[in-house]
């Protein structure tokens, strides 16, 4: 019987003493906007997948045929959802990351040409807007190199960040620094930092995100019924790490989807948590990739940015 007190587990963290990482212009708290997009990666029989996805905003499954219903929901995100969202970011000039699924991006390729031409970045958020806790090494290899392929197509560059739907399998960050071009993923919810963890002895960087922050919680039962909700959540979270940032740098996620806040009930709790964020001093709003960037170079690991950007064919 194994020891249920062994594990690789890290509880401890930075331990209250994280590295003295200043970020640019002296901001107290980097802000993160992150907008999954997802549509038409979903389980579609219509797309010749076994089934079809059964959460969207209800959940109803439905088993044999071609969910039509399903799939008009998820259509409203790039059609509606996505331009809504677009005109919002351009608003505030806040940048972004696109959180993207490969075949997402293969049906609706203008989304990765007009968040590139917007100053956008757009990470790689797996081939289909699936879990990869249980698949086998090879198929996941595949998976990564094909998210990996059409986003490259789509967007003109290769993605830098990595985020698998949920659950990764034990082998995903061994295998992203197989493929190379990584410079980090967000497969983790435990902090409010980017933190350094061990992957077969190499080094290579989290960026944790978050599912509190997230516009995912206006589906099933989450607890945001009204944009105001969204808002007065992210609000709290953002005035709670502005003022913890100043005595030590602080990091906030906020996750997006297309066909969720971007519907026009819910829009404008975007519009106000921007509203309150832009007008505060000492705030980074920031893609990812310039995070982990950033954060690699103050802490003196200009290698592992190096390695990312510098040396696979493959990236």
């Amino acid at each position: 019987m194994k020891d249920p007190l062994a594990t690789d587990r890290d509880f401890r963290g930075y331990g209250g003493r994280p590295p003295k990482v200043v970020w640019p212009g002296g901001a107290r708290l980097a802000v993160s906007l992150v907008v999954n997009v997802e549509e038409g990666a979903e389980l579609s029989i219509g797309q010749g997948d076994a089934a079809n996805e059964g959460t969207y905003e209800v959940v109803d499954p439905i088993d044999g045929v071609r969910d039509l219903c399903m799939e008009s929901h998820f259509e409203y995100g790039p059609r509606a959802g996505w331009p809504r969202i677009r005109a919002m970011l351009a608003r505030f000039g806040v940048p972004a990351t696109l959180n993207a699924n490969g075949r997402a991006l293969a049906l609706s390729p203008w989304i990765a040409e007009e968040a590139v031409a917007d100053g956008h970045e757009v990470a790689a958020h797996g081939w289909r807007w699936e879990r990869h806790a249980h698949m086998a090494e090879a198929e996941e290899r595949q998976a990564i190199a094909r998210a990996v392929e059409a986003i490259t197509k789509a967007a003109g560059r290769p993605p830098r960040g990595w985020h698998t739907r949920s659950a990764t399998s034990p082998a995903t960050r061994r295998l992203l620094l197989e493929h190379g071009g990584f410079l980090y993923d967000s497969n983790a919810y435990n902090d409010d930092l980017p933190y350094l963890t061990q992957v077969d002895g190499a080094d290579h960087l989290v960026l944790p995100y978050a599912f509190d922050t997230n516009d995912m919680r206006f589906q099933n039962a989450g607890g945001f019924v009204f944009g105001d909700d969204f808002a007065r959540y992210c609000i709290d979270a953002f005035n709670r790490l502005w003022v913890e940032g100043a005595e030590a740098p602080r990091m906030l996620s906020i996750g997006l989807h297309l066909r969720i806040i971007g519907r026009p009930g819910r829009i404008g709790g975007l519009e106000r948590f921007l509203a309150h964020a832009a007008a505060r001093e000492g705030v980074w709003f920031a893609r990812r990739d310039a995070i982990a960037r950033h954060w690699l170079e103050a802490i003196g690991r200009h290698d592992l940015v190096a390695r990312a950007l510098g040396g696979s064919a493959k990236a």
